[in-house]
Parts: structure tokens; sequence; C-alpha cells
């Protein structure tokens, strides 16, 4: 099978995944808070960023590579920490970090994943990212970062945009509690995909073994929020002072919007900022990523790595020229392993390629950072 003829896009992925997931791994997947503006404002703002294409520059030969702190990559995109990410498809940490080291980008492990660091890691090949949701004792801190560190994760992406649990009402709605419960109602949804339901049969059903092993059996937390919330924070910059201090390798931090934070964080010690409002299922009255980037950007000479929205190539380039050094994807990916099994994400890694690739040749550029010339 021809996978581009038959997916040559991110949004077919995405339309194969709908058909192949239960409605409720489904609305987990796919949906954010409130009305959901944020969501649509971030893919309605990367639209509005428009690129003036170039003529008469002969035969291009885009380089694709990218440096970041201290690494490159084979591409300016990487795999974003997604909560629960088995739930999509089973196994999906272990597909995820072993298509992401194939294709030399870096690959981050959530804190509510449904495999441990360790688990992950061999499969990693010092490529890993880990996404830390800040718990509150300092002992099961100082643990985690330990284990995470044994294992060879090299960055710590410490999440601030979550200091208490989003009401996610279409989740609700679909009747997924966390972790999941198989009722009645979500039995029958599972009967209807067997696909789905053979590998979660042979994986076993999902849950975060990583908060587990601390948190222990806690009961009395409300549809949307986990056991995680009772072990973590809402961190304050004491508390990014206190990781900085504890943590020796590459500190970034995740859910920056504004640039007088980004500000302040450099003067901590952080590495780079990460720009993101959580694909708005956390707020939804947020602004855009790609709106607060050129602000980010002017105040902040850091690295800076941007999610929610990004769908193509193309959206890479517009991140890129508006200020950003790298993109992270989630949602995307989770599409792909739903769309084709072990073949989805190396699939969508060759669309976004292709699609950077020709969207490069009509702007005549051949290095990434000359996006920003061509930019309206």
């Amino acid at each position: 099978m021809d996978l581009h003829a038959r997916y040559p896009a991110l949004s077919d992925l995405k339309n194969r995944a709908k058909q192949r997931l239960p409605k409720f791994v489904w609305e987990y997947l796919d949906s954010a808070t409130g009305e959901e503006r944020t969501k649509h404002r971030n893919r309605a703002q990367f639209d509005a960023v428009q690129l003036m294409p170039s003529i008469l520059h002969g035969e291009i030969a885009p380089s694709l590579e990218t440096a970041l702190m201290g690494q490159t990559y084979a591409l300016p995109l990487g795999v974003a920490p997604v909560g629960m990410s088995g739930l999509m498809w089973p196994d999906a940490e272990r597909l995820l970090a072993q298509a992401a080291t194939k294709a030399r980008i870096p690959y981050c492990l959530s804190t509510v994943a449904t495999q441990t660091p360790e688990e992950i890691a061999p499969h990693l090949n010092g490529n890993g990212w880990f996404q830390l949701y800040p718990p509150r004792d300092e002992g099961i801190r100082k643990d985690m970062l330990k284990r995470v560190g044994e294992a060879g994760y090299t960055t710590l992406v410490l999440t601030v945009d979550v200091p208490v649990a989003s009401r996610r009402e279409r989740q609700v709605r679909s009747g997924l509690t966390t972790p999941p419960k198989l009722t009645p109602r979500l039995l029958a949804q599972v009967a209807m995909r067997p696909t789905w339901a053979l590998g979660m049969a042979k994986q076993g059903m999902p849950r975060m073994r990583l908060i587990d092993e601390y948190a222990g059996n806690v009961t009395g937390l409300s549809s949307t929020a986990h056991a995680g919330y009772l072990l973590r924070t809402s961190p304050d910059w004491d508390y990014v002072h206190w990781l900085r201090e504890h943590w020796p390798g590459k500190l970034v931090v995740k859910g920056v919007m504004r640039a007088e934070d980004a500000t302040r964080l450099k003067e901590a010690g952080v590495d780079a900022i990460w720009i993101s409002n959580h694909a708005g299922r956390q707020f939804d009255a947020a602004p855009a990523t790609i709106e607060v980037l050129p602000h980010i950007r002017a105040a902040c000479d850091l690295p800076i790595i941007l999610d929610s929205g990004v769908e193509t190539g193309l959206d890479i380039l517009r991140a890129i020229a508006l200020g950003a050094d790298f993109v992270f994807m989630g949602s995307g990916f989770h599409h792909a392993l739903a769309a084709l099994g072990r073949q989805g994400p190396a699939h969508l890694l060759e669309v976004l390629s292709k699609d950077l690739e020709a969207n490069m040749g009509q702007l005549g550029i051949s290095d990434l950072q000359d996006v920003t010339k061509n930019l309206l």
C-alpha cells in the first residue's frame, strides 16, 4: 500500500484514527476545555501567518537539521509529552520512543505516562526528555529526578500551566475517567474497535505506572483529575530555583505565555523556554501560542520551543519565521499511531519532512533560519 497516496496529510491520519478508536478514547485525544475556543484559535492564528514565495533561485537543496541546546536533530521537531499516551494506542510510549530515536528527534515522556522512565529508556539511546508534573513532596521529587537521571534522560521539562485540573467537559461527557473504568457504555464502544481492543488485551488496561508507585490507591478525585493531583503542587519561582540546583542536565520550562516570565526564567538559569497553552486543554481564554511567540522572542534570547496547533511542515516554518527554534507535536503522533499502528509515526515524519522541503523550495531557502526574511 502506498501510504502517501492514501494518507498524504495529517488530516487523513486523523480521520482514519477516529474510525479505529473507541469514542471515549477519541474524545480524550481530540478534546480541549470549555467551548474549545483556544484550541480553534491556535489553528486560526497559524493560518493567518503568511510567507512570501520567492522565485529564480535555481535548484534548492533544503537542510532540515537543527541544533538545540548543544544537540543536532534531523528535524526541528520533537514528540511532545502526552498523558496516558498508552490509552490512545497500545504500547504507545515505546513505539513513539523507537520512532523518534530512529528519526533522530527528541522524545519527551510524560510523568503521567502508562510506562515508567526505566521501561522506555532502553529505546531512546540517550535521546530522551522527561516532562515533570511537580511533586509537592521533596523526597518524591528527589527520587524522581534520581531515577530519570540514572535512566539516561538528558533534559527535564517542568510543566507550569496545570495549577489545577481543567474541566474538559467533552471528555466528561464521553464517560471517561482517569484512570479509565470500563463501564458497560465504554465496553460497548470497545467492542466496535477490535484492533484497539486486542492490543489493549495484550498490554493490559493502561494506568499511570510512575504515579502509582508513589500514590498508592487514592480515591475522591474528579473524573478529569487523577492520582497525580494528590502528589503534585502548583510550582512557584522557588520551585524553579530548587530544580535548577538539583537537576544537572538541561532544564526547560513548559507553559510560558508571557514575555516577562521568559525574561525571569532566563535569570533563574533555565536552558530553554517552551511556549504552550496545553493545546487549549487547560484554559479557554488564552491567546494562540503563535500570537505570543514574537513578543517572547523579542524579550528573550534563550532557545524557544513551541507547541499547540502545529499540524504541517508549513506550520513549523511559520513558527521558525516568528522566532521559534524548535517545535513539538503531541496529538499528531497519536493520530498517526491510531491510524497505522507501528508504521504511523514514521509515515507522519516523512509527510512533515516532505512538506518542509516543498515549502522551503517555494520560499527559495535551503536553511530553515532564512525563512524569517519571507515573513509578511
